[in-house]
């Protein structure tokens, strides 16, 4: 390759640039990608030949999303960060006279209009600097989609209203981020209400959420006197003018505050520099500490999640807003200062870290599907590698490889098509077939995001549509939610004919019903909840059975010994069988038919008809017939050879027991505890977290239904809890008896 001149090379440049402005793929980011200008010198050259090319684009880049308890403004708070980085050209409220609600607002899930509105990233440009902003779902019984869309962020806003303070949505929400290590910055808002207080609302954050916290601003006023806020790092004042407070202007701190300001800035220096070093020496050395340096240490501290910024405002009354966004740029981190990681399937699931370089081998999370108007659009984000437009990538959950037809940029619900797209980004791909929580790689590497370990479900439910004419959208809705939602299945109940949901629990299998009247207007009646009991043998119980079967022409002739026993405890399968014959007693080609005949034995024990787990079958002799033996006569024999041992092994009722954290205040402990006991719950662990009980108990799941409601009223509504199966213990001896007798009656009732 020729050797530049000095010359030549702006020129270069030059075509560069023009090369970009033509094709909007020739420079990442819609050619947002600027070249800064070579001309300020050797240093600023030799530093643009070390940086990788792709470096400035993602420092430019924040993937943020905002979470609150209900009604503490975050639709309208996101209405107005729409409308100041000029993606809506005007404002519509919640709940407005102009009938329009807002851009976000999928309240009554998605305002009759399809789907898109509630995207789940919407893109919008502020300072040279692109944010996306992605939708956080509140708690939906603590499902894999949550977990899916925390795991996307790099940073949050937790919006915190100003008059009922921190609420018990606020605590969830707050305690998810943390089990995610997202860092974030707290927004108080309404400030123009009666009663605001955000020293109050700061303080609750310190004592309830643990946040270690301090204000970057100071309100001007309060209430109806709210004029603007003090930025303690700049020592600026900001008002806010013009009909929508668009134009931010910029004065000194007010003689009268001046006080007050200076006080708070040294409490949040004070606070800053309990956890960043660097600020504590500059801070004990009485140096003067500029807005640079502390603007550096409050990013310091955010990203390491060791310190929470508190910003202030009220976006109804579109005030403070701009600063928080210059809040977003400022401290919150770009995806290459979070750490990521992967599980790499070759090696099983060992932690791998990616640096989310675009160098590196394309790795993609799907983290939302949705239904569009030209089939399912996959939301992905991008953590490793560049992805384009008619590349072939590889589902790893599937092992499928798929080409990319089309891959778009969201804005909110229009879309701009891309050519290609790096790590950082998100982006959504048309036409591919895959389940949210899937991922994406380019075939090099077999990296998933998520774990692929899926929990079994708990509890099912009997569904079926009231009228019968609307069966398809009925099984269009079902077919939609379990690709969304692996821990969701469907089946069939061989017996009643019925449709059975399965899920985690109550909450969970409740929204599924809901989002089907409302996302696709079917009306389903529920049946009683049914929980998954198991049966199991605990002694080892021999049979001997012979079928014999003669009707004129070939007979059936089966006889098969041996003895069933309870596998060891700890064992990975669920079902073994063993063939210990000797000779030729039964010919080789049967044995298949026998091991499938005791499966679909096992299928419905003979207490109360559900599967028995932990069996092991061994075959020890039998005998055939030369002309009546065939498949179906050794299967037959099994069967019944099953049937007749059974009784004898001494079978148990195993439940499902799940693991119950519980999140009380400590007055309601004692009435909590007692009503896990009366639930013949175990209680394993009781800790103190600040003003509350952390009780931890092995509960069966049978005696959990409508729990969410009971412990609301015991503890006034202020009570939380989660509950994950742990796993299949045997019953009591009452239990079994009641359970058996129940099943009975069910049986001679049908």
């Amino acid at each position: 390759m020729a050797r530049l001149s000095r010359s030549s090379a702006p020129r270069l440049l030059y075509a560069l640039c023009s090369t970009a402005s033509r094709s909007p793929a020739a420079f990442f980011l819609g050619g947002s990608f600027q070249l800064r200008q070579f001309s300020a010198g050797n240093a600023a050259r030799a530093k643009a030949e070390k940086d990788p090319w792709w470096k400035e684009s993602m420092e430019r880049l924040r993937n943020i999303g905002i979470s609150a308890h209900i009604d503490s403004g975050k639709t309208t708070l996101t209405e107005r960060v729409l409308y100041y980085t000029g993606r809506i050209h005007e404002i519509h409220e919640v709940r407005g006279r102009d009938g329009v609600g807002a851009k976000m607002d999928s309240m009554d899930l998605e305002r009759e209009k399809g789907i898109t509105i509630q995207s789940a990233a919407t893109y919008c440009t502020w300072k040279d600097y692109k944010i996306n902003i992605i939708d956080t779902p509140g708690h939906v019984d603590f499902t894999i989609e949550v977990e899916r869309a925390l795991r996307v962020l790099d940073g949050a806003i937790l919006v915190l209203c100003s008059v009922g303070g921190v609420q018990s949505q606020s605590i969830t929400v707050d305690r998810q981020m943390r089990r995610y290590d997202v860092p974030r910055l707290a927004f108080i808002n309404k400030l123009d209400r009666m009663g605001a207080d955000p020293w109050k609302v700061l303080n609750q954050a310190r004592s309830k959420l643990r946040h270690h916290s301090a204000a970057i601003q100071v309100p001007i006023g309060l209430e109806e006197d709210f004029k603007g806020l003090v930025d303690l790092v700049q020592l600026k004042a900001y008002y806010f003018h013009g009909s929508s407070g668009e134009n931010v202007v910029a004065e000194d701190v007010p003689a009268d505050m001046e006080a007050l300001v200076a006080e708070k800035r040294r409490e949040l220096i004070e606070t800053v520099s309990e956890v960043d070093d660097k600020l504590a020496e500059a801070f004990l050395g009485d140096e003067t500490i500029s807005a640079a340096d502390l603007e550096e240490a409050v990013r310091r501290a955010t990203i390491a999640q060791k310190f929470i910024p508190v910003f202030m405002g009220s976006a109804f009354k579109n005030k403070g807003v701009q600063p928080l966004l210059d809040g977003v740029l400022k401290y919150l981190p770009c995806p290459i200062e979070v750490s990521n990681y992967a599980l790499d399937q070759t090696k099983n699931e060992d932690k791998v870290e990616l640096p989310g370089s675009p160098d590196g081998p394309l790795v993609a999370l799907a983290f939302k599907l949705e239904e569009g108007r030209f089939g399912q659009l996959t939301y992905l984000r991008i953590y490793e590698g560049v992805i384009r437009k008619g590349d072939f990538i590889v589902n790893v959950n599937t092992g499928k490889r798929i080409k990319v037809p089309r891959l778009v940029r969201m804005h909110s619900d229009e879309m701009e098509d891309i050519q290609e797209a790096h790590a950082g980004q998100i982006v959504a791909v048309f036409g591919v077939d895959c389940a949210s929580g899937d991922t994406f790689t380019d075939g090099s590497v077999k990296y998933t995001m998520t774990s692929m370990n899926v929990p079994e479900p708990v509890m099912s439910l009997a569904v079926q549509p009231v009228s019968k004419d609307s069966g398809g959208q009925f099984s269009k809705a079902l077919n939609r939610f379990q690709k969304e939602d692996p821990t969701f299945r469907v089946g069939l109940d061989p017996e009643s004919g019925q449709t059975i949901i399965s899920g985690m629990g109550e909450l969970h299998l409740d929204i599924y019903v809901e989002r089907i009247r409302r996302e696709y207007k079917v009306d389903a009646s529920v049946g009683k909840p049914r929980v998954n009991f198991r049966e199991t043998v605990t002694q080892r119980a021999d049979f001997d059975y012979l079928h014999k079967k003669q009707s004129g022409g070939q007979g059936q002739y089966g006889r098969v010994i041996g003895y069933i026993e309870p596998l060891p405890a700890g064992s990975s399968t669920k079902f073994e069988f063993e063939n210990m014959l000797v000779g030729q007693a039964i010919p080789s080609n049967f044995v298949p038919a026998i091991e499938k005949g005791f499966k679909e034995a096992a299928n419905s024990g003979a207490l109360i008809g559900h599967p028995v787990e932990n069996l092991r079958v061994v075959l020890t002799d039998g005998a055939a017939h030369a002309v009546d033996s065939s498949e179906l006569a050794f299967k037959l024999a099994s069967i019944y050879a099953f049937r007749q041992c059974y009784a004898t092994s001494r079978p148990v009722i195993l439940e499902p027991v799940m693991l119950v954290e519980l999140k009380v205040p400590t007055e309601f402990q004692g009435a909590v505890a007692g009503d896990i006991n009366k639930r013949k719950g175990v209680i394993v662990g009781n800790d103190q977290e600040g003003d509350d009980s952390v009780i931890t108990a092995h509960v069966p799941l049978n005696n959990m239904f409508g729990y969410s409601t009971a412990l609301r009223s015991m503890t006034q509504g202020k009570g939380e809890f989660t509950m994950e199966y742990k796993e299949h213990s045997s019953v009591s001896h009452d239990v079994q008896t009641q359970l058996i007798n129940a099943y009975k009656g069910n049986k001679a009732a049908e």
